[in-house]
């Protein structure tokens, strides 16, 4: 009877996750606005349930990458070819490609539980326990340097953890971290892990990082939508969004990257809750975003306010809702009369000297394209003047779904980036 029931468990995980058989990346590149109109009709199509991976930008010659299903494969390249839109296979088989990952996942796991941050496995994806668990070890080992605040509880009551890396006193300008608010892009929360264990790590050893713990506290909020990465490692490794109940709809969840309260609403995000870049019924109307919202403006004394995302290799600072330059959009780009090696230039450059891996920079709307209710808008709104998005690795022959090989590598080059980051923060107090 007990092994009746265990295979019956078995089944039910089995036929309950989300399988993507056939299912093909397509990447599209559009030669003029024209077809970049066209590419946009198709993708409202719903009948043909396709999930842009690659956002259509308003410059013709950019990629355009769509997760196509099976059933949808031949109306997507007979519309493509019919309107003269030249197209590329990226991924041939999207279940080939999870089935690879999940086998390398769970040989990661036959090493069995780390006794220490020492011993984790950082070259391997975790699920959400797992990386609650590492938390913890951290705030064990170095408890004078890190705690782990609760800033509130996600739609599905999961606890929003952040961990504070302090030097002590109170009130002090701050730097904060997010990773994994599209909870499918999983290099940004192994990313985030790798990075937590650096600050712990180098705090003393290195001087730079030294001198901003001593002036600074850094907040990282590793995993911003553990709704969303539970379900990812549960149901739907495809999962972008929140796991919210949407009213008067049989479609889940919100697009938290369109839910804040700049420029709500417009241009860039959508009012269909069955779309991927689902607004939400109002701003701020997920729990998750409502959190960071209210921490945010409970501390008071942010200076520096970084959101990592995957992927397509970008360093991003805003506006991405209105085309209008930031006011210090010079020193942003490079380009101070205070300094002409600043934040942008400077930080892609240190990134690339790692690996030689190529990073565009520039403005949300300019470099990729209009997108309403963003994360950094709002911070930069609220006075947080070095608020930056980074897209990581790659430019499209994995897109989500990075093997785990290359975390730490991806991982250690963001982090030279992060690093001249905050130090321009340390440096050009205001």
């Amino acid at each position: 009877m007990k092994v009746l029931l265990v295979f019956t468990a078995l089944l039910a995980a089995v036929f309950s996750r989300t399988t993507f058989e056939g299912d093909q990346v397509v990447r599209i590149t559009p030669k003029d606005e024209a077809q970049i109109i066209r590419i946009q009709e198709m993708i409202e199509f719903e009948h043909l349930q396709l999930d842009v991976w690659l956002e259509p930008t308003t410059q013709p010659g950019h990629p355009i990458d769509i997760h196509v299903p099976f059933g949808s494969l031949q109306a997507v390249k007979a519309f493509l070819e019919s309107n003269g839109i030249q197209y590329s296979i990226m991924i041939k088989d999207l279940q080939r490609l999870l089935d690879e990952e999940a086998i390398q996942t769970k040989r990661s796991r036959i090493m069995g539980q780390p006794r220490n941050t020492d011993s984790f496995n950082y070259a391997a994806y975790h699920k959400l326990d797992e990386i609650y668990s590492w938390m913890d070890m951290l705030v064990n080992e170095n408890p004078t340097l890190v705690s782990k605040i609760e800033i509130g509880r996600s739609y599905e009551k999961r606890p929003l953890y952040v961990l504070k890396f302090s030097t002590g006193g109170s009130g002090r300008p701050a730097i904060w971290l997010d990773m994994g608010i599209h909870s499918r892009e999983w290099v940004t929360q192994a990313s985030g892990i790798w990075m937590a264990k650096k600050i712990a790590t180098d705090y003393g050893r290195d001087a730079s990082l030294t001198s901003i713990l001593n002036k600074m506290d850094i907040f990282i909020e590793i995993v911003t939508n553990p709704d969303g990465y539970s379900y990812t490692h549960t149901n739907n490794r495809m999962w972008r969004k929140t796991r919210s109940i949407n009213a008067g709809s049989s479609c889940v969840g919100v697009d938290p990257n369109r839910n804040w309260d700049a420029g709500f609403g417009g241009a860039g995000a959508s009012g269909n809750p069955c779309t991927e870049t689902y607004r939400g019924p109002f701003a701020h109307s997920e729990s998750e975003v409502k959190a960071i919202v209210d921490f945010v403006k409970s501390h008071g004394n942010f200076k520096e306010f970084i959101s990592i995302h995957s992927y397509s290799q970008m360093l991003l600072y805003p506006y991405g809702y209105i085309r209008t330059p930031v006011p210090n959009q010079d020193e942003l780009v490079g380009f101070s009369v205070h300094s002409q090696h600043t934040l942008s230039t400077k930080a892609v450059s240190a990134l690339s000297s790692l690996y030689g891996t190529k990073y565009r920079y520039g403005s949300i709307i300019d470099t990729i394209y209009q997108a309403s209710g963003g994360t950094i808008d709002w911070t930069y709104n609220q006075g947080i003047k070095y608020s930056f998005s980074f897209e990581l690795r790659d430019t499209g022959r994995y897109g989500f779904i990075l093997p785990a090989n290359q975390i730490i590598p991806t991982a250690a080059e963001t982090w030279l980036a992060v690093m001249t980051l905050m130090e321009h923060a340390r440096d050009h107090p205001y």
